[in-house]
């Protein structure tokens, strides 16, 4: 077996150096190339053996090899004409396969490539990293550098990477992971990269592809390196994208932002591309040099890149010199005096178990005040965690149940703990509710074919257990709903169903995910897609209202296309925010008679019974409050084996006759049982001041008048009712 690869391997790097030629003589034609892929594989293409995509590949990394040994490298600039008429004279693209698409392979042209070497100004002690390499074009002009690391993610351009670059490491990862899959060891000093710019791995079609990578590669660019970086055209300072580009250059200095227009044309494509220099550096992130004119083409570009090298705002890099014992003051002199930067919180990608330790002992509660005493968690102290920012408290009655010692640990980011993203207090929610998860309702279950309910069956499956979130306004719900979410996100479970009261909390969802190192753009409403259709968002944050859960179309319904996109075996976080809104799903009694349940109630209700392993995460400070609004927690084993009741009902109706001292102990005993944390902000140290205002006569005149009209308007509706009732009744007698 190794025998036939390295015969391939060498018939594949014979056929490079074949095309190569060609390029160099100018006889690298389609004819040509097509001669050479049917040497290579011994037959034609209509067998299915090659394509004429896999032709252009071949003739990419034969350009390649040939730019890496043609150039004049210290006088590149100069050449760049050369190479944009080099490039002119070989075939265009014309064909494109589905890899092409999947993977996003429109290979960085020659002539760009050496404009962005000359824009990176690459040292001789540079550590250089590609992301996504392809056929290694952006360093095909490097100079010698310290090391060389290339990345590609397709198994056929990687193979030939070898090939073209023998003295260079090379991966195969999705370059939007590098962040936390690359080697620790490597810390590249200059990034060149050429992201896909619209579709990403696991997500499919995907608008913020480029802005994923371009992160991935700043947070793992050593501090003070550079990054030339070819992006979309959109991905500039407007006001659609001011956050994603300031959270985005975050600790970075932006050098550069340049706008090319048709630089594309041999590959098959007229986009449009923007090319950014980037310092990881504390700086000014809205460039001084920004090149608001349209570039035609890359040879028209180099009177401005002469003009921006030129620039002191885009000076070469340079490694300080280390002080010499004895000379500090003359280190100091030398120094020159430049305007403070005030510096912006860097992105740490260390992903790591979270440091705490139990208590076998619960911890002493706090001094009581009126029916509330101070909270801090019972049985967990979190290393490094500070408190929440204001005061929290907790009832007396709950506060004398200790939680029970958990035994699940979270997977966070250490900025978290680092930039105290997250309270202590909110951290130890992500603890319980993954503590939860890790359970399941005792016996095997199906969904009813009527009704809303589970029922038994040897054949069913296990139900994983929820957690129910009860804080008070201003406890950060939303908070821990998206840490929660990312202690999955961070395992490898990267599908999430975020449900809510309105559309207008959208923005509040993206915000809170967005906080605690989140991209906004892996949140996106179910309702950007048709009820129809199938949703192509196969990796992120689905978010949808209690209203657009419930709705449908004929035989369509959101309920379906959620379910259709999630699958069945979908093991992520569905969180019901303010979950009080599926309060009504076993109906009861009204002031009007007997009520059925509540659609949105129901549909939220089947949305646990089609996911049995999903995370199921309860969200609302009105969860207690009343027994209906806990008809909707149906994993929670509140009913059913191994509880008193025998069913919903059964709970219902019980619970309901023991008024709220039943519904205080089923709180009671859900925190005994590590499901359920009621938290609220304390009110001490607050002021307040009593404003009296005295009401003239005519002021309580006019009332006056008032509620004497509604008291008539009361007695006449009372009266007329009354002789409905009993017409109905005469009627019905």
């Amino acid at each position: 077996m190794t025998d036939l690869f390295e015969q391939s391997s060498q018939k594949l790097d014979a056929a490079i150096t074949e095309i190569q030629h060609a390029i160099a003589t100018g006889l690298a034609n389609k004819q040509r190339l097509f001669e050479t892929m049917r040497q290579l594989y011994g037959e034609g293409s209509a067998n299915g053996a090659w394509s004429q995509r896999d032709a252009f590949d071949l003739l990419e990394a034969a350009l390649t090899r040939h730019m890496a040994g043609l150039l004049n490298k210290p006088q590149m600039l100069h050449q760049i004409s050369e190479i944009s008429a080099l490039i002119e004279a070989l075939p265009t693209h014309t064909v494109r396969s589905e890899d092409q698409i999947r993977f996003q392979q429109f290979s960085t042209p020659a002539d760009l490539a050496a404009l962005c070497v000359i824009l990176a100004q690459p040292l001789a002690t540079d550590i250089v990293l590609e992301p996504s390499a392809g056929h290694g074009a952006l360093v095909a002009t490097l100079p010698d550098v310290s090391a060389l690391h290339l990345n590609e993610i397709d198994p056929r351009r990687h193979e030939k990477l070898a090939l073209l670059f023998p003295q260079a490491t090379t991966t195969g990862i999705d370059g939007a992971m590098l962040a936390s899959h690359l080697d620790a060891a490597v810390q590249p000093s200059l990034i060149l990269m050429n992201p896909p710019f619209s579709r990403s791995m696991g997500r499919g079609a995907d608008e913020f592809a480029a802005v994923r990578h371009l992160r991935a590669a700043i947070t793992r660019l050593r501090q003070g390196g550079r990054i030339v970086a070819i992006m979309p055209d959109w991905f500039t300072t407007s006001a659609k994208l001011a956050k994603i580009y300031e959270d985005t250059f975050a600790s970075c200095t932006v050098r550069t932002s340049i706008r090319l227009d048709k630089c594309y044309h041999k590959q098959g494509t007229s986009v449009a591309v923007r090319l950014y220099v980037i310092d990881k550096i504390p700086g000014q992130i809205r460039p001084a040099v920004l090149a608001r004119q349209t570039v035609a083409d890359v040879a028209s570009a180099v009177p401005i890149i002469k003009r921006v090298t030129a620039e002191p705002d885009c000076e070469p890099r340079a490694v300080p010199p280390k002080a010499k014992p004895g000379a500090l003051f003359k280190a100091m002199r030398a120094t020159p005096i430049t305007k403070p930067v005030k510096a912006r919180a860097a992105q740490a990608p260390k992903i790591e178990a979270l440091a705490f330790s139990t208590l076998d002992k619960p911890r002493v509660l706090g001094e009581q005040s009126g029916v509330y005493i101070p909270y801090r968690p019972s049985r967990v102290d979190i290393v490094g965690a500070r408190e929440h920012p204001t005061p929290l408290v907790e009832s007396v009655a709950m506060g004398s149940i200790p939680a029970p010692i958990p035994d699940y640990v979270p997977a966070l980011q250490d900025r978290v703990l680092q930039e105290s993203l997250l309270s202590e207090a909110q951290i130890e929610t992500v603890i319980y509710a993954g503590n939860a998860w890790q359970q399941y309702l005792p016996g095997l279950f199906v969904p009813a074919e009527e009704g809303v309910g589970l029922q038994l069956d040897e054949q069913g499956r296990a139900y994983r257990k929820g957690y129910f979130l009860g804080d008070g306004t201003g406890a950060g719900k939303g908070r821990q709903i998206a840490a929660c979410i990312l202690d999955g996100w961070l395992a490898g479970r990267r599908k999430a169903i975020w449900v809510s009261k309105n559309e207008s909390l959208l923005e509040d969802a993206r915000r809170d995910w967005s906080a605690i190192g989140g991209l906004a753009a892996d949140v996106q409403p179910l309702s950007n897609w048709k009820i129809d259709q199938a949703v192509p968002f196969r990796e992120g944050i689905l978010f949808v209202t209690y209203p657009t859960l419930r709705s449908q179309r004929q035989e369509a319904t959101r309920l379906k296309q959620l379910l259709d996109w999630a699958g069945e075996d979908f093991d992520g976080v569905i969180a019901f925010d303010e979950s009080h809104e599926m309060g009504g799903v076993a109906g009861g009694e009204g002031a009007r008679g007997t009520k059925s349940g509540s659609l949105q109630g129901i549909a939220g209700v089947l949305l646990q019974n089609n996911l049995p392993d999903a995370r199921v995460l309860y969200a609302s400070a009105t969860g207690a409050s009343e027994v209906n609004n806990l008809a909707y927690a149906v994993r929670l084993g509140l009913w059913g084996p191994g509880t008193a009741f025998a069913n919903r009902e059964d709970f219902i109706s019980q619970i309901r006759a023991g008024g709220i001292a039943a519904m205080e102990l089923v709180s009671r005993d859900l925190k005994a049982l590590g499901l359920y944390q009621a938290r609220a902000l304390s009110f001490a140290g607050v002021e307040y001041e009593i404003l009296k205002h005295d009401l003239t006569a005519q002021q309580i005149a006019v009332y006056d008048t008032y509620a004497d009209a509604w008291a008539i308007l009361c007695a006449a509706a009372h009266n007329t009712c009354y002789r409905e009732v009993a017409i109905m009744r005469r009627n019905a007698a």
